[in-house]
């Protein structure tokens, strides 16, 4: 018996040690973590644009931490499609090819019209102001001219939107959707684009108010397809 109750006092000695070890795990996953959402944050919101090359070390000085957070991340949105390694220890936004585009553009009809459709039949009147605000924003970065302006409260609009819907795992697919096209958006600027989308974009919150669902998904289709078919053109003529 001795025996028997020293060696359930050695496993439970085994698993204390273990638990030790996640604990440590958790933290070092965290810091990670975080790394990861500033870096998405960035690419989301225009920080990085397409051509633009940033180093490893500049990304790991400015988030104030050592290079290995920073590798891990980028090895999440390599794989993502969001980054690719241009250089060395180089990264830059990841190519677009027309066929690229058009893959993505077909996805996001599928996927981001299924959050649409799924939000407007639960429209909140209460969400209503906040998204008013960020079209007012749209407007006044659209008379001002500037793009990272437009392009966060882009995402913010889309996302209050997506995140009515009321599905984690439909919000997760749209942010590997967005890290892909997002950075193109910034391409738009010159088009005239962003004055349409935001026309497209109140056509959507008016038939969230009317409780109408197939216009609502009407209009984020003309959003997707007037941003698809300008990037078509702009991307044709780099070739």
């Amino acid at each position: 018996m001795e025996r028997i109750r020293n060696r359930d006092q050695d496993r439970m000695g085994q698993m204390r040690g273990k638990l030790d070890v996640k604990v440590e795990r958790l933290q070092h996953a965290t810091l990670q973590e975080r790394v990861y959402r500033q870096l998405a944050e960035l690419i989301l919101d225009g920080g990085i644009s397409p051509g633009q090359q940033v180093t490893i070390q500049s990304l790991a000085e400015a988030f104030g931490v050592s290079s290995m957070p920073v590798r891990e991340a980028l090895k999440r949105l390599t794989a993502a499609n969001a980054l690719t390694v241009v250089a060395g220890r180089t990264i830059g936004i990841a190519p677009l090819s027309v066929e690229r585009l058009t893959d993505l553009r077909n996805v996001r009809l599928a996927i981001e019209g299924t959050a649409v459709l799924w939000a407007a039949r639960n429209a909140n009147p209460a969400a209503h102001t906040p998204l008013q605000k960020l079209l007012d924003a749209m407007d006044e970065a659209i008379r001002s001219g500037e793009t990272k302006k437009f392009l966060r409260a882009n995402r913010a609009f889309h996302f209050g939107i997506y995140e009515m819907a009321n599905s984690p795992t439909l919000i997760g697919i749209i942010e590997n959707l967005w890290l892909q096209i997002g950075p193109y958006l910034s391409l738009l600027r010159e088009s005239g684009n962003y004055v349409s989308s935001n026309i497209h974009h109140k056509n959507i919150l008016a038939s969230f108010e009317h409780r109408n669902p197939e216009t609502a998904m009407e209009a984020f289709k003309g959003d997707v397809n007037d941003a698809y078919h300008e990037l078509v053109e702009i991307l044709s003529s780099f070739r």
